[in-house]
């Protein structure tokens, strides 16, 4: 039996393998609205058997955004075109999933395959918001540090954005909290440089993103799962912690959070990341040990064996694969195949199925 395409039940949604697609940037949207593009890259991934399949980062508030060209969630408009997709991806087995975020100091940035790198107003940039006015890199924008009054705003709108996530019929939500975004930049010491309630210690720094949490979880169903995406550690000097990453989940957990994400990075552009396959998967089991609390593994996870000797072991409870989704959107298919178990093939492929 394959622990991998075992069933997973968190609260009152019951995945019908391990394997979820990871939130990618598609950089594809016209002021923050999904179209035919997401219909067909999320759709085909619900198609090719995984369990859950997540949107990219989709921001909760139009200067929240990466890119110009983000998703967003952060008014009505939204949800019709995101009821499209999710009704999709339900009517094939999957779990729809919704990844909420705020870019904070790294917002208002060029397309990557344009170059990326920080825009000026004069070419549809914006001033980003953050916890510190401290830039990303030299290349990246001077944000603004927010005032008191509007983190609270930034905590409502998250609340907001997964009551909309509702209305547009998902079924799990995930706030992204890793990869140098608004709430890892309340986290780490890099970045945090406040003096006030939400900078300093660990507790004042844990603050702002437990807030998020509390009031995401209070806005959200009982019965519907809560996912947190944490970067493990900076990977840098003075950065945040693997051990602060273990308390950060304990809290997690008490605030009503159901599943912690573990990838790492992203806080800062001088980080040593020794990348190799599997290599953020320790950082899921130790959080799953230490804090109790079931984890999500991610990063060069590739092939069927890798992935069920993850789960199997209790590494992880999931994993989530990203890259390997765009080079093989069926890629549960062929693993179900390779572990001798039954992948979920839709009617109108069974002409296909393997024997």
């Amino acid at each position: 039996m394959s622990v991998l395409f075992s069933t997973l039940r968190l609260r009152e949604v019951t995945f019908r393998n391990r394997v979820f697609v990871s939130p990618m940037c598609q950089y594809s949207c016209e002021q923050g609205m999904p179209n035919d593009w997401h219909f067909v890259h999320l759709g085909s991934r619900a198609v090719g058997g995984a369990a859950l399949v997540f949107t990219e980062a989709t921001s909760v508030s139009a200067e929240g955004r990466i890119s110009p060209a983000d998703a967003g969630i952060w008014s009505d408009t939204h949800v019709a075109g995101w009821a499209r997709v999710t009704t999709f991806v339900a009517e094939r087995g999957a779990v729809p999933g919704i990844q909420l975020a705020h870019a904070g100091r790294k917002a208002s940035t060029g397309v990557p395959w344009e170059g990326g790198g920080g825009l000026a107003p004069d070419a549809g940039g914006w001033q980003p918001l953050a916890p510190s006015a401290v830039r990303f890199d030299d290349g990246s924008p001077e944000p603004r540090e927010l005032t008191g009054a509007e983190i609270g705003d930034a905590v409502s709108g998250f609340a907001a954005a997964a009551r909309r996530a509702l209305a547009a019929g998902f079924r799990v939500v995930e706030l992204h909290m890793a990869h140098g975004y608004l709430c890892h930049q309340f986290l780490s010491p890099l970045s945090n440089r406040r003096t006030d309630r939400y900078g300093g210690s660990l507790e004042n720094r844990m603050r702002f993103p437990l807030e998020v949490a509390g009031a995401v979880r209070a806005a959200w169903p009982a019965e519907l799962p809560l996912f947190v995406r944490v970067s493990a550690t900076d990977w840098a000097e003075g950065g945040w912690t693997v051990e602060e990453s273990v308390e950060f989940a304990r809290r997690l957990k008490g605030a009503g959070v159901d599943l912690v994400d573990c990838s790492s990075g992203g806080l800062v552009p001088h980080a040593r990341v020794p990348v190799g396959p599997g290599y953020q998967t320790p950082f899921a089991a130790r959080i799953r040990a230490e804090a109790g609390i079931p984890t999500g593994a991610v990063g060069m996870i590739t092939e069927p064996a890798q992935a069920e000797q993850i789960v199997a072991t209790g590494q992880a409870d999931a994993v989530l694969l990203a890259r390997q989704l765009l080079r093989e959107p069926y890629w549960p298919l062929r693993a179900a195949r390779e572990l001798g178990a039954d992948g979920a093939w839709p009617s109108q492929y069974l002409r296909a199925k393997p024997r």
